[in-house]
């Protein structure tokens, strides 16, 4: 059985590391699969962020909120330098902590989304959710699975809200799809 990925689009390189396109067809039709494809991919769109006064290479730490749709197996692989640590907890637990750099937003009540989408804002952490498939509710990047295919949409209004740089490269391959932004 196969269990590698076939990225489909172009690649882009950067004197780091290379990052696939944002769609990638899962050959590997299993839970496997998709959780790896899935760890790419958010690895993929961390190694685009720059955190203020982080050096490149260090280690990022990811609070997983609410229940994640396309894999509960979490362990995003950052190509080039760096690593993140994912930590699971509770929408209030991550309000109270400080070292959350980036908030992974799976299944969890509108209030709970809410309150985390509006303390990041002015923040320097980078937000992903797989359960917003039109991009509206206030992440930077949303992930979603059609047809044996993982991609992701970018939602320029909330990038723009804080001090965390993203490579537009990775603007360009997300189609910037969500927040009003084209």
């Amino acid at each position: 059985m196969l269990a590698s990925l076939f990225l489909i689009g172009a690649s882009f390189t950067t004197p780091q590391m290379s990052v696939q396109a944002a769609s990638q067809t899962i050959v590997e039709d299993s839970a496997d699969g998709m959780a790896r494809a899935v760890n790419r991919m958010v690895g993929g769109i961390v190694s685009y962020a720059r955190w203020p006064g982080g050096a490149a290479g260090s280690v990022r730490v990811m609070c997983l909120i609410g229940a994640p749709r396309l894999t509960d197996r979490m362990a995003p692989v950052v190509p080039g330098a760096g690593s993140v640590m994912v930590r699971r907890m509770s929408a209030e637990a991550a309000i109270s902590r400080s070292d959350c750099d980036i908030l992974f937003l799976g299944r969890m009540p509108v209030a709970d989304r809410q309150q985390l989408i509006g303390w990041v804002r002015g923040r320097p952490v980078l937000t992903i959710t797989d359960d917003d498939p039109a991009c509206i509710y206030g992440a930077m990047f949303c992930l979603h699975s059609r047809a044996m295919k993982l991609s992701f949409s970018v939602n320029l209004d909330a990038i723009g809200r804080g001090p965390l740089r993203i490579d537009p490269r990775v603007l360009r391959i997300g189609g910037g799809g969500g927040g009003g932004a084209s």
